[in-house]
């Protein structure tokens, strides 16, 4: 790998915050396979990293990501069976780790959008826990356009979102709608004139919690959220029991009681 393509994708991590940039602007942060590998890298690292309190997915240029980049990944016909090819016992595939691995990563994620954010890229923003936009950022499910599906983890992530007869709809026509529009129907959940300000506020604003409660509140949903109730509530005790009276909890309460500037320690592993 060449170092232009080593630099994919930019991290760097200043008072617990992780920034991670697409760095791809002459593209619009297109996927090729560099990009894919670099994302997947990134999200891989992040969850191993229990210093870092919360993740902001943004994208340098005059977009967030504008899909794949069909005409460079299709130079070589096996980049598409490198894409969906599922080693192992993996449930996921490269072309979906880009998006589902991020919900993986304990701590919270949030993607700021910007200008475009189509087809891969929209699933990449997705699989964030939140979605900072601009107004006239502009979005699509956009595969139905080149006669292919959606592939990169939106079945898991959209159903969470917006009822069926939208997602089929947005699917089926890949037509293209705005931030105000996205925000309107669940896809987004701030519009903002500076979404990445706002989600720096709001990462701060997280990192003032306990990671453990912060990163299993996230796993608490993520297991649940289409679970039955059965499910659901073994999820609650279980991670109820993995917080309660731990090191971090305890300092929870020691900063509500007289010691606010205490500092947490590393989020523990779930």
């Amino acid at each position: 790998m060449s170092a232009r393509d080593s630099e994919r994708v930019l991290i760097t991590i200043e008072g617990g915050i992780a920034i991670v940039t697409l760095n791809r602007p002459e593209k619009y942060n297109g996927l090729d396979m560099p990009m894919f590998e670099a994302i997947t890298r990134a999200a891989k690292t992040l969850k191993k990293d229990r210093s870092v309190r919360a993740i902001i997915l943004n994208g340098t240029g005059d977009a967030f990501c504008s899909g794949l980049d069909v005409k460079t990944v299709s130079k070589n016909p096996v980049n598409f069976l490198k894409l969906l090819v599922k080693p192992g016992r993996r449930i996921s595939n490269l072309a979906q780790d880009v998006g589902y691995l991020w919900r993986d990563v304990p701590a919270p994620v949030i993607a700021v959008t910007h200008g475009y954010c189509f087809g891969g890229g929209f699933q990449i923003a997705l699989g964030a826990d939140f979605r900072f936009s601009t107004a006239d950022c502009e979005f699509s499910i956009m595969e139905s356009k080149w006669g292919l599906i959606p592939d990169m983890s939106l079945t898991v992530t959209l159903r969470e979102l917006v009822p069926i007869d939208l997602a089929k709809e947005l699917t089926m026509t890949a037509r293209r709608f705005d931030g105000t529009e996205a925000k309107t129907m669940g896809l987004v959940s701030r519009i903002s004139d500076d979404p990445m300000a706002e989600a720096m506020n709001f990462a701060r604003e997280l990192a003032e919690r306990s990671p453990d409660a912060v990163a299993a509140s996230k796993l608490l949903f993520n297991r649940t959220w289409n679970a039955t109730d059965k499910t659901a509530l073994d999820w609650e005790t279980k991670l109820q029991k993995k917080v309660l009276g731990r090191t971090n909890q305890r300092i929870a309460v020691a900063r509500n009681s007289g010691s606010p500037d205490k500092p947490f320690r590393d989020r523990r592993d779930f």
